[in-house]
């Protein structure tokens, strides 16, 4: 564990761990991707939208 906030979103509960502790599922990272001005794939995720 890092230390980091996550997001169970079948439950819509915050918690610490890697898994939910109501429903046992895995958990997810509710933050953003870290920008960098060397994005390589930019450019993909563009043509997508």
């Amino acid at each position: 564990m890092k230390g980091r906030i996550r997001y169970c979103p079948s439950d819509n509960l915050y918690t610490l761990s890697e898994t939910c502790s109501s429903c046992g599922k895995p958990t997810i990272t509710p933050h953003p991707a870290r920008y960098s001005p060397d994005d390589r794939y930019g450019k993909y995720r563009r043509m997508i939208r």
